[in-house]
């Protein structure tokens, strides 16, 4: 028998070259008083500035130019009130989406952010529903334009941590590979190690179901074999791959949403908390070596039959036998420029306090497999 499940996701997606720009009359619908939220390099954001003022929307602009903190979103929440923000819509990579989706969240609830803030917080739902929301992802790796929580830093507390709410789905997602395109090629591996990680661990962890399975299972191969193009592959090619990649980051937002993650997020979270390195770089090291953590301890048949089938697949792309390809990956992903922890400023000390906060994390409650502090540490250790 199939198990029960629930699906949910944003109201509208719309996935292809040139829907960003397709879709500027639908999103100057949204309100009157729109609040459009960047990333670092605000200017990429111009032409859809300018696509919303020719038909007549008053702007205001807020940056998040990095994984953003309490203090940016506190403040975006501040300017959306002040504006009289009727709509938010985000274009940038992960951390710009996150700020949007929380700032349009935050700015129409009477309590303050912490006290619906997971871990760290009271964990409260959501009281008022947020403003509508548009995300249009630069990047192609997060799939946060399809989820239903923020990522955002607490510096106090030394955590990264989630807001979280149903209602918080957006209104609109637009994933138009071309606004991939310019992405420097650090960002797009980084981007892409999380993107294939957000559709591995859905299909390992606890919670997978047939839709989510339905998703990640072609797009592990299919985002495998992307990056490896985006990475080595001829210019003519570049292009049909981030089409590719941008569909495998959507399926992986759509997934995680609906099942789980596991070990390699639920490390991710407190070491990005901790050490203020990127997260998609923490995924993309730490990736080999929790597969091969869970591979050891996983008890369950299916579990491990599915991690062979991951062996398969990486070893297919990377030219290698199955049992070698989660160390093949490691040294790959090394060898296209990806930093492992130390390189990326994480300290032992930042490792120990992970190893114990994972313990707390959502991400986590769905790992195949219970693990130790000791044995995160030592996988941790091998990322370095």
């Amino acid at each position: 028998m199939l198990p029960a499940f629930s699906f949910v996701t944003a109201s509208d997606i719309r996935f292809g070259r040139g829907e960003a720009a397709r879709s500027v009359p639908d999103l100057a619908k949204m309100g009157d008083r729109i609040l459009l939220v960047t990333g670092a390099e605000a200017a990429r954001a111009d032409w859809l500035a300018e696509a919303l003022a020719a038909r007549g929307v008053a702007l205001e602009r807020f940056s998040v130019p990095g994984e953003p903190d309490l203090a940016r979103i506190e403040a975006g929440v501040a300017v959306a009130r002040e504006f009289g923000t009727q709509a938010v819509i985000a274009i940038g990579g992960g951390a710009a989406l996150d700020g949007g989706k929380a700032i349009a969240a935050l700015a129409p609830a009477p309590r303050p952010a912490m006290d619906h803030l997971e871990v760290v917080g009271k964990g409260l739902p959501l009281e008022v529903p947020p403003l509508p929301f548009a995300a249009l992802p630069t990047t192609a790796g997060t799939g946060t334009e399809v989820t239903r929580n923020a990522v955002i830093s607490v510096p106090e507390a030394r955590r990264k941590v989630s807001l979280r709410d149903r209602a918080m789905l957006p209104d609109l997602a637009i994933v138009d590979p071309a606004l991939t395109d310019s992405c420097p090629r650090g960002v797009t591996l980084a981007a892409g190690l999380d993107a294939v990680t957000q559709v591995i661990e859905p299909y390992l962890c606890t919670r997978a179901n047939p839709m989510t399975d339905a998703l990640c299972r072609p797009a592990i191969l299919n985002g495998m074999a992307a990056l490896k193009l985006l990475m080595e592959g001829a210019p003519e090619a570049q292009q049909a791959a981030q089409d590719r990649m941008s569909w495998v980051a959507l399926c992986g937002g759509l997934a995680l949403a609906n099942a789980g993650l596991g070990v390699i997020h639920g490390l991710a979270g407190p070491l990005g908390g901790l050490s203020g390195a990127a997260h998609g770089a923490i995924c993309g090291a730490l990736l080999p070596h929790g597969l091969a953590l869970n591979a050891a301890r996983s008890e369950d048949a299916q579990t491990l039959s599915r991690i062979e089938e991951l062996r398969g697949w990486i070893g297919q792309v990377l030219g290698c036998d199955a049992p070698a390809s989660f160390m093949r990956l490691a040294d790959w992903s090394r060898g296209c420029g990806l930093l492992g922890l130390d390189a990326l400023g994480i300290s032992g000390e930042h490792r120990e306090k992970a190893a114990e906060a994972a313990a707390s994390s959502s991400s986590m409650k769905a790992n195949p497999a219970l693990l130790t502090a000791p044995e995160m540490l030592e996988m941790m250790a091998q990322a370095r």
